[in-house]
C-alpha cells in the first residue's frame, strides 16, 4: 500500500532539482520521468504536487485496490487493510457464499437436478428465498423447470444434466 508520508519523503529531493521520485513511487511513470527531466517541471509542478500529494496517494491506492479486485486478490488487500489498524489479531474472514454459488453446487452434486428444499438446507435460507433465487436462474436461462417422474417439480441445469438425472424426469 502506498504511504502519504514515503511519498512526501521523495518529494523532498524536488526541492533540490531532483524531482519526479514521489510520482514514479505512486506509479505515474510518464510524469515521473518528465519531472526528472524538467526538474518537476521548472518547480510549478513540485509546488502542485505539495498541494495535491494526498489526493494523489489516495488515487494510487485505489488503483491498487481496482487492479487487486480484477486479479481476484481483493480479500488479500482488505484484510492487510484492517490488519494495520487492529491492535490484536483474529482469523482471516472467510467470503459468505452467494446463493447462485450454493444452487450451482447442489445442482452438480444431484446430476444436474435442485429443489427448492435442498438450495434451503445447503444455503441456510429460507425456501422461499431459495424458490425466488431459482426462479431467477431460470429466468435468466440457466436452468429450466421439469417434472420429476415422483410429481414433484425439479430445477434443471443442463449444463450438469447427466444420465442418472435425465432419468429422474419425466418426458412428455
Amino acid at each position: 500500500m502506498y504511504s502519504t508520508r514515503l511519498a512526501y519523503l521523495l518529494w523532498l529531493p524536488s526541492l533540490f532539482g531532483v524531482a519526479g521520485l514521489h510520482r514514479l513511487y505512486i506509479g505515474k511513470i510518464g510524469t515521473g520521468l518528465l519531472y526528472l527531466m524538467t526538474a518537476g517541471l521548472f518547480g510549478l509542478g513540485t509546488i502542485y504536487d505539495a498541494i495535491t500529494l494526498p489526493d494523489q496517494v489516495r488515487e494510487a491506492r485505489l488503483r491498487a485496490r481496482m487492479r487487486s479486485a480484477i486479479d481476484g486478490r481483493l480479500d488479500e488487500l482488505e484484510d492487510m487493510d484492517f490488519a494495520a489498524h487492529r491492535s490484536g489479531s483474529s482469523p482471516p474472514r472467510e467470503r459468505a457464499e452467494s446463493p447462485e454459488h450454493v444452487i450451482l453446487r447442489v445442482a452438480k452434486a444431484n446430476h444436474g437436478i435442485a429443489s427448492a428444499a435442498q438450495v434451503a438446507l445447503e444455503g441456510k435460507i429460507s425456501t422461499d428465498e431459495a424458490r425466488e433465487q431459482l426462479d431467477a436462474l431460470v429466468n435468466k436461462g440457466i436452468a429450466e423447470v421439469r417434472v420429476r417422474r415422483s410429481g414433484t417439480l425439479a430445477y434443471v441445469f443442463p449444463d450438469f444434466l447427466d444420465d442418472t438425472g435425465s432419468a429422474d424426469l419425466e418426458r412428455f
